[in-house]
């Protein structure tokens, strides 16, 4: 092999793996979540908010659609207001009806839409629901989202995680519902729930800045095998 060659091969590995590094990255970030990742079973008076990223260069994000469920329903769903937004929170009638200390509950929030505001390319949105009380006899719940773009595509975020627990192409924003302190909040009253959200936000931050370094790393790494093998191809070539 020419020292041409091996050196247009070692550049070329290098830049599909930085390429395929990026993507990747690209592709685990721009799922719609919501935080925090699990609260405890039956919390009351807590906060969850959904992060919806913007992930169309030529678009913008118009209209956001949760869909709470109704076979294990949230209980006193709130809208903090957004600015530019207007929420719309959906009730429906519970097939089966919920007994709390207050009562029973024969309806609740199945869905919240998001319209009259704008998010742009490379940039997300944070959403805010306040609840009174979560249900106690599932140990997840999953919120369908459709989050439609200016363009008029729709993102359907529906798809459950598979027996296996491998992650879908679109998958729906999930919670984990814990018995006791395994939770990442509890019973909490709001104004306490909502700095947990926020700390959470932070610490998602904070991981999302451990990624983009540990990234940067591989790829640093790939460019300098790339030098080495340039180093060594060029050694070879002067010693024939």
């Amino acid at each position: 092999m020419s020292a041409n060659s091996a050196l247009r091969r070692a550049v070329t590995v290098t830049t599909l793996t930085a390429a395929a590094v990026l993507a990747a990255a690209g592709v685990a970030s721009a799922h719609v979540t919501v935080h925090p990742e699990s609260y405890a079973k039956g919390a009351t008076d807590g906060v969850l908010t959904f992060r919806v990223p913007n992930e169309e260069d030529t678009a913008s994000t118009t209209k956001v659609q949760v869909f709470l469920p109704t076979d294990h329903p949230v209980l006193g769903v709130l809208v903090s207001p957004r600015d530019g937004w207007t929420a719309k929170v959906t009730t429906t009638k519970l097939k089966t009806p919920v007994k709390t200390d207050d009562g029973t509950i024969t309806e609740a929030a199945s869905e919240i839409t998001w319209t009259g505001g704008k998010i742009g390319a490379g940039q997300f949105e944070d959403f805010d629901v306040a609840f009174g009380q979560l249900p106690e006899d599932t140990g997840q719940l999953t919120f369908k989202t459709l989050q439609t773009y200016s363009d008029g595509k729709v993102v359907r975020w529906i798809e459950e995680a598979g027996s296996g627990g491998e992650e879908p192409e679109n998958p729906a924003p999930t919670i984990k519902l814990t018995a006791g302190d395994e939770a990442a909040a509890s019973t909490a009253p709001a104004t306490e729930s909502s700095a947990k959200a926020t700390t959470t936000a932070s610490a998602d931050s904070s991981d999302s800045t451990a990624r983009g370094l540990g990234i940067a790393g591989l790829i640093v790494g790939a460019l300098g095998l790339a030098a080495a093998a340039f180093a060594f191809v060029r050694t070879r070539g002067a010693r024939s």
